[in-house]
């Protein structure tokens, strides 16, 4: 099912709710109503679902560009130029969107959802949850977005993704949330509580808020998962809520101890372990002696059987703490000593 698009422009909103109408029966009835292997849930988005969307959202919707110095740490995985979509949570100015696509942000530009193109600055990022703020340079009142308690939301809750391409337009998805269950990445990186969406939206747009049936925001779009059949990780706007106001005020949330890192990929292997895949070469690990393919048997002496392992032992002791890792590598076992790193102190995540 191909996403529902419009001109970017506020007028041709009308566009998207027309189109959407048109072809309700496929893009609520289809989709939405497809059998999924989930626990029961709320009923499918109705075919008013999609115009209510677009009518409540796109006023608040934009599209990112940001500009990344090419010595940088994260341009060598995300690149020196970069687009995502946010959405308006506050009449300041303020926007959240994934936190990948501010990272390391020297300059950034908003198209808003009437084809202005707006000045911004990156105000925080929450490497803990994946999420980013960013403000409009321009004096209020903005339109909003609202911000709903995603905690309710359970699989086969009927959702829209609402994102804008690169031309200014906006992109509608309607969806459902597959699962909510933890998520946990190759880059030290676990949430508690992820949605799974699907059909999955355009990666092109990460950061388009997803929303529920009434058009309030309840997460953030992150990754396309490419396996079959796709689907998109969305981070829920709940791991927003206890950061808020840290991440306005001071661009981090200090008051949370940082997570001590190493900079290594990782990927549970059936039947083996947890294997190192790469190390970044930003992190303290990149000089180590890590090699890919080394399986991961011991952290500090305590058994690592799966990431969720892996990443537990690691975070239960602080930044520049030494973590030895005993590896097996071939045949035979090498210990590894690094010692934890602060990523906040090797990434730009704030403009302070």
């Amino acid at each position: 099912m191909s996403p529902v698009r419009a001109g970017g422009r506020l007028a041709s909103v009308a566009t998207v709710v027309a189109a959407a109408a048109a072809c309700g029966a496929l893009v609520a009835g289809a989709v939405l109503a497809a059998p999924s292997q989930s626990a029961p849930g709320p009923a499918p988005l109705a075919p008013s679902g999609i115009p209510s969307v677009a009518r409540r959202v796109a006023p608040a919707l934009l599209g990112l560009r940001v500009l990344v110095p090419r010595e940088r740490p994260s341009t060598a995985t995300l690149g020196t130029e970069r687009w995502g979509s946010a959405v308006l949570f506050d009449p300041a100015g303020y926007a959240l969107t994934v936190g990948y696509v501010l990272l390391d942000a020297e300059r950034v530009e908003a198209r808003l959802a009437d084809g202005r193109v707006v000045p911004a600055r990156l105000v925080g990022i929450d490497l803990e949850s994946g999420l980013g703020v960013a403000k409009l340079a321009w004096p209020g009142p903005w339109p909003v977005a609202p911000l709903a308690d995603s905690a309710r939301v359970a699989p086969g809750d009927g959702t829209g993704t609402v994102g804008m391409s690169e031309d200014g337009t906006v992109v509608v998805t309607a969806s459902r949330v597959e699962r909510v269950q933890p998520f946990t990445a190759a880059w030290e990186y676990r949430l508690e509580r992820a949605f799974f969406v699907a059909p999955p939206h355009d990666a092109t747009w990460s950061g388009a808020p997803l929303v529920n049936a009434a058009g309030e925001v309840i997460g953030v779009t992150s990754l396309r998962m490419g396996y079959p059949p796709a689907q998109n990780l969305v981070i829920p706007v709940e791991h927003f809520a206890v950061a808020r106001d840290e991440l306005l005020a001071r661009g981090r949330v200090e008051s949370r101890r940082p997570r001590p890192w190493l900079g290594l990929l990782t990927q549970l292997v059936e039947g083996a372990g947890v294997v190192i895949v790469g190390v970044s070469p930003a992190g303290p690990s990149a000089t180590a002696g890590f090699r890919r393919g080394d399986l991961i048997v011991k952290l500090n002496g305590e058994n690592v059987g799966s990431q969720e392992e892996f990443y537990r032992r690691l975070w239960a002791h602080a930044v520049g703490d030494e973590i030895t890792l005993l590896v097996r590598r071939a045949q035979r076992f090498e210990a590894v000593t690094v010692r934890a790193a602060d990523r906040y102190r090797v990434y730009r995540t704030t403009d302070r």
